[in-house]
């Protein structure tokens, strides 16, 4: 018998991961220029990492024979200050992924199941499913969450909800004071994830503090990413804020040494680059308006997003979908966005905010795709 065949099954029928397509891979395949691709497919920071979390990067150099600081104090010091909350109640990951995955690890098992909405982020049933859980997955209303439904859903074997603000792939927004009534609402033998990766990208009138309720509910996890806003994607850090006693469940399942020493020091450093994170904003803002006007001028409908991505519709020919013809169409022309047929939208193609003349360059190869 082939040994692949004692692997669990709810292992092997898992679908792997996806990731937006390299910007290296689509120059090898359809022999390009890599100088003339633009990638806004996978949500990373057109301007670039922190310029002070390069510089941490080059300090740290010398000391790459050592491994990194397993318990992240510095990190987890910076975070501390800057959330009011002592370090036991923080947890550091691999990127946010790893902290959703540790969290998935301490409280998910075979009989166990976890609640989330459709059209989230691709992780929580891959999570969810690695530890033979059950998924459990609530339809979205108007692509965003529906928090009665997920509150309905869950059921006496429900160890997680996992809830994404902003969402991921299609940018809808749960204002703070429904979260915080869902918190008010939900078991508290059920751990409730907040997924604010995009959370920083949020205008001011839509801001709320998920860090303060975590003295009222202890079955919350906040987790955040430094991959987005500041531009550390390739270092993957992130981390989770959470009662002490669940995050030391976490680290009890977490990798040692799982996030290596130049994250560390990008994101401790990055953490205080409060101007970069000003201009990552407002150059977002501005090229979400100039997606939003020129998907208007195509005469194309967009899911109205608050993150640093926005989904455009592609209209149907003759009742067939025509996503995947144009998504081709863009990377031939050297312009990588992301499919998101996979999250049951078979209709739509997800893209990053970029820089102007990224967003320039994307509408016109749009409108030349949709031509064809």
């Amino acid at each position: 018998m082939d040994l692949c065949e004692f692997s669990p099954p709810y292992v092997r029928a898992i679908a792997p991961y996806q990731p937006g397509k390299p910007i290296s891979e689509l120059a090898r395949e359809y022999a390009l220029d890599e100088r003339a691709i633009i990638k806004l497919a996978s949500n990373e920071n057109p301007l670039g990492p922190s310029p002070r979390a390069v510089a941490a990067i080059q300090r740290e150099l010398a000391e790459l024979s050592r491994y990194p600081d397993g318990n992240a104090f510095d990190l987890k010091a910076a975070l501390s200050r800057r959330h009011g909350l002592p370090q036991d109640a923080i947890v550091v990951g691999n990127g946010s992924n790893d902290v959703l995955e540790a969290a998935a690890a301490a409280f998910l098992a075979p009989g166990r199941a976890s609640v989330f909405s459709q059209h989230a982020f691709a992780v929580y049933p891959l999570a969810t499913l690695a530890r033979g859980a059950k998924c459990i997955v609530v339809p979205a209303r108007d692509y965003g969450h529906d928090l009665d439904g997920m509150l309905a859903a869950i059921t006496p074997d429900t160890r997680m909800v996992f809830i994404a603000n902003p969402n991921n792939p299609t940018g809808t927004f749960v204002a703070g004071g429904e979260l915080e009534a869902f918190l008010d609402r939900a078991p508290r033998d059920v751990l409730v994830v907040l997924d604010e990766a995009y959370n920083e990208y949020l205008p001011p009138e839509l801001r709320y503090d998920s860090v303060r309720w975590l003295a009222k509910h202890p079955n919350l996890l906040v987790t955040r990413t430094f991959s987005k806003v500041y531009g550390l994607a390739g270092l993957r850090v992130g981390f989770g804020l959470c009662d002490p006693k669940v995050a030391d469940l976490m680290n009890r399942v977490r990798q040692p040494f799982n996030v290596n020493s130049l994250a560390l020091a990008a994101a401790a450093a990055a953490l205080e680059d409060k101007e970069f994170v000003a201009r990552s904003c407002e150059v977002n803002r501005a090229g979400m308006r100039q997606l939003e006007q020129g998907f208007a001028a195509l005469a194309l409908r967009h899911i109205r997003s608050v993150g640093n991505f926005v989904s455009v519709e592609v209209p149907r020919s003759g009742g067939e979908a025509r996503a995947g013809a144009v998504f081709e169409n863009l990377l031939r022309q050297g312009v990588i966005v992301r499919p998101v047929a996979g999250y049951a939208m078979p209709d739509h193609l997800r893209v990053t905010v970029g820089t102007p003349e990224e967003n320039a360059r994307f509408l016109a190869a749009l409108k030349s795709a949709l031509a064809r």
